[in-house]
């Protein structure tokens, strides 16, 4: 019969074994934040290749596409002094640009009918000027089924003589872009056009409803980001056409009302009943240089002036996908305009 002896270990190697065990279970710790670091990291970098990979242009020449702060705005008003030349397009050039069929599906508007939706939102996380969500009662109008697009711009210059927007080299459409929404326009731009048209901007409200229904959802599809749906956040690269998401559209049938363009509204940047954003929030400031030595130094400050912003909805291609929330509220002076602001027009509805 065998014996087992068990040996008695001394105080010193129980605290030796204690030593080597806690190292042991330090080193596994390390081992796995590493591993877990190296995870994160590897995804980022495997979004950054994607992200690379969409990029509208070489990223080599990416020197070449940095733009200052304020640089679309000045680019705009260099092309705002060639409003008296001639028509870039022809009526019967302009009209080439589309299909019959295209042309009867862009000139598509949907019938909002008239009731109570729920406006604006409760949410902690959102912008102060998003808040307080209250009811608003609408009479019945039409809203443009989708964004006014580059095709659709060419017609209006045609017609009217209007210049044409700035990245339109030699003021014709860039190849492929018939069906992207018309950027870098401003809000009188959007309102000359509307009015060319027989239409005007959309109210505020009026866009929100037709965005988000009567339930209060959070995107035109409900309440859950699905970037599946909607051009934003570089997903894309750049504006895409507006007939591309057909899982993306609102309650009532309405495209892009999340994502491809900033959309301008009729509407003056103002607070709703009972917000709890500061008076500062909705105050016009415009950038001034205040003494020699800021001038110097190129600075300036912003210096509240006695004018409104107008208001943009629905997020871009270029913003945070939260941005294009159907309560999210951004702004803009009337005569800015980028490569990420766009509109749609709407009319009224017999009572």
């Amino acid at each position: 019969m065998l014996e087992t002896t068990k040996k008695t270990l001394t105080p010193g190697e129980i605290q030796r074994r204690k030593r080597y065990l806690t190292a042991t279970i330090i080193t596994c710790i390390a081992l796995v934040m590493i591993g877990g670091s190296l995870h994160v990291v590897g995804l980022g970098s495997i979004r950054m290749g994607e992200m690379r990979a969409l990029a509208t242009y070489n990223l080599k020449e990416e020197s070449t596409h940095i733009r200052a702060a304020g640089e679309d705005i000045a680019l705009h008003e260099d092309n705002e002094s060639r409003k008296n030349q001639a028509p870039s397009y022809k009526v019967a050039e302009a009209e080439a640009l589309l299909t019959s069929e295209q042309w009867k599906e862009l000139e598509t508007t949907i019938a909002i009918p008239a009731g109570k939706f729920k406006m604006g939102t409760d949410l902690k996380n959102a912008d102060a000027a998003s808040r307080p969500q209250h009811i608003v009662n609408l009479n019945s109008f039409r809203i443009d089924k989708y964004l006014v697009t580059n095709a659709q711009y060419a017609r209006f210059i045609a017609a009217t003589g209007h210049r044409p927007p700035s990245d339109w080299k030699d003021g014709k459409i860039q190849q492929g872009t018939a069906l992207y929404p018309v950027t870098l326009v401003n809000w009188f731009d959007a309102k000359a056009y509307a009015k060319w048209a027989g239409k005007r901007l959309p109210k505020e409200a009026e866009w929100e409803k037709a965005a988000r229904g009567t339930d209060g959802r959070r995107w035109p599809w409900g309440n859950e980001m699905d970037p599946a749906r909607l051009n934003t956040y570089y997903n894309v690269g750049s504006a895409s056409n507006v007939n591309t998401y057909t899982n993306g559209v609102s309650p009532y049938g309405v495209y892009d009302m999340a994502g491809n363009v900033d959309e301008w509204v009729d509407d003056d940047f103002l607070p709703y009943e009972g917000t709890d954003a500061t008076k500062e929030v909705f105050q016009g400031k415009i950038a001034k240089v205040q003494t020699d030595q800021d001038q110097a130094l190129k600075l300036s400050e912003l210096v509240p002036v006695n004018k409104q912003y107008k208001v943009l909805r629905g997020g871009s291609w270029k913003g945070d996908p939260f941005s294009t929330a159907t309560y999210h509220r951004d702004y803009a002076w009337s005569n800015y305009a980028s490569d990420f602001f766009g509109f749609r027009c709407a009319a009224d509805l017999p009572k």
